[in-house]
């Protein structure tokens, strides 16, 4: 008989792998988070996450363990500015959240469901059988942890995705943008960056006298040395550019980082999974390489959770290369297109004048909302014709069983979700057979839902059959589709 240290081995402990941990935790699912680091990261590269992620953060009852959130309405696509309430529940997302504190929140939510976290220990190197993975580790007695399945959200350098053997093929990097976080000074805010003779600056306030600031001079080349960057060249050449001398305050942290465009060939490879930055990396613009990740984490820990129980058959894990790599192929391709927008010299002006143009149209405006937030996924979850199908399912009250609640509250368990409009008595008896993975609740009303008899939620928000619909699957057809064979 197979020993396993844990069901699931997630590597690497920031967002991404701390959500997937957490997921699978809410199903009884045993995980053990490793990370090399003895300590969370102090530095938080992120300053906030999409729409969507505010959504799924909100369907697992997470927000209030964030305290304060606050959602910018307005925000831009490539320096052109754009209100992102165009589209219902639209924003530019939550700002101001340090990456620290997002990890920090998943860490505890993940502790509470289970998840053990291990530090000061290094993947090495990996091998999977038809029964599970051997993972190769440093700082552990024995040199080697076993588990049925591994995930790797170990960042770009992802040593899982290597040692798996999943190519991660790309473009190379072009552009550079550096950063720092300081103290005792005053700037003015430049939310969505400013173009300035020579690139481009960009101000975010961090707190009452803290600021982050990012810049792009397009004198300056690629940097070859691995020596760090230095505050001295931040002062200089944010001087140069936007003629403020911010030499008196107080760095805490500098960094930079490229438009190197990666994405890993499979999500997927036998037991072995790879999420997050392991999975896709970009230039970081709109809060979506983080937002990113912790998708990833939504999409896939239902998905496993149910293979681990036996629920579902092993199929159902396909799905999550065939959902999530279109998602992050678009992210790459609209930051790529950001970048000749946002930084470009003086010949794409004309570029940026039409592409303001055009954003006066409200379709236009709709599609690249959709695109940067993440609210106009649809994955193709069969056959109908419902313009509802395969999309998320937005929050709102609903009003049932004598109570009032939400649908993001009815979703918190991460489990499947059957609300019963009334208008067939026979749907609570053909879902009886998945009671075990799906809830049902008879609904009278809700604020936001469309004129139909009942709609199947998968975990993850995304509406996975709907009725009436033309042509479309039965219930029970897709009850099995999503959540395997009826008990």
């Amino acid at each position: 008989m197979d020993n396993y240290d844990a069901d699931v081995i997630i590597v690497g402990a920031g967002p991404t792998g701390l959500m997937l941990a957490g997921e699978l935790g809410l199903h009884k699912v045993s995980v053990v988070v490793l990370d090399r680091l003895a300590e969370p990261m102090r530095q938080s590269r992120a300053l906030g996450f999409s729409a969507r992620t505010i959504e799924e953060f909100g369907q697992r009852g997470l927000l209030s363990r964030l305290g304060a959130v606050d959602v910018i309405p307005v925000g831009h696509f490539g320096g052109v500015p754009l209100d992102y309430r165009v589209l219902s529940g639209g924003s530019y997302g939550a700002r101001g959240i340090p990456q620290s504190r997002t990890e920090a929140m998943l860490a505890g939510w993940a502790a509470d469901n289970g998840a053990r976290t291990r530090r000061s220990v290094e993947v090495t190197g990996l091998a999977q059988d038809d029964d599970g993975v051997t993972v190769s580790v440093s700082g552990v007695d024995g040199g080697e942890l076993r588990a049925r399945y591994v995930i790797g959200c170990d960042g770009a350098r992802s040593v899982v995705r290597g040692a798996a053997g999943i190519g991660f093929p790309g473009t190379e990097p072009t552009v550079e943008l550096r950063f720092a976080d300081v103290s005792g000074v005053q700037l003015r805010p430049r939310f969505s960056g400013e173009r300035v003779p020579g690139g481009m600056i960009m101000v975010l306030p961090l707190g009452p006298d803290r600021c982050r600031i990012i810049y792009y001079d397009r004198d300056e080349p690629l940097r070859e040395s691995a020596e760090p960057i230095t505050f001295d060249e931040i002062t200089d050449t944010f001087q140069k550019l936007s003629g403020e001398d911010i030499s008196a305050a107080t760095p805490s942290w500098v960094s930079s980082t490229t438009d190197v465009s990666r994405q890993a060939a499979e999500y997927r490879r036998g037991r072995v999974f790879v999420a997050g930055d392991a999975a896709h990396v970009h230039l970081p613009i709109g809060a979506q390489g983080m937002s990113a990740g912790v998708q990833d984490a939504v999409n896939l820990g239902w998905k496993l959770a149910l293979v681990l129980k036996g629920q579902a058959p092993e199929g159902l894990l396909d799905t999550y290369h065939t959902e999530r790599h279109p998602v992050g192929a678009r992210i790459l391709t609209n930051t790529l297109a950001q970048r000749t927008l946002y930084l470009g010299g003086e010949e794409i002006t004309p570029l940026t004048d039409v592409f303001t143009e055009l954003t006066r149209y409200e379709s236009v405006r709709r599609h690249l909302v959709g695109m940067v937030t993440g609210l106009d996924i649809r994955h193709d979850v069969g056959p109908g014709g419902h313009p509802l199908l395969g999309r998320r399912l937005e929050d709102g009250e609903l009003t049932g069983e004598g109570r009032r609640t939400t649908v993001h509250e009815l979703l918190r368990g991460g489990r499947g979700l059957l609300l019963d409009l009334g208008g067939d008595g026979a749907l609570p008896d053909t879902a009886k057979p998945w009671s075990d993975r799906v809830d049902t609740v008879r609904v009278e009303r809700g604020e936001k839902l469309p004129v139909v008899d009942a709609i199947l939620l998968r975990p993850d928000g995304y509406v996975a059959w709907i009725t009436p619909d033309q042509g479309g699957s039965t219930l029970s057809e897709a009850l099995e589709h999503w959540f395997g064979p009826a008990a």
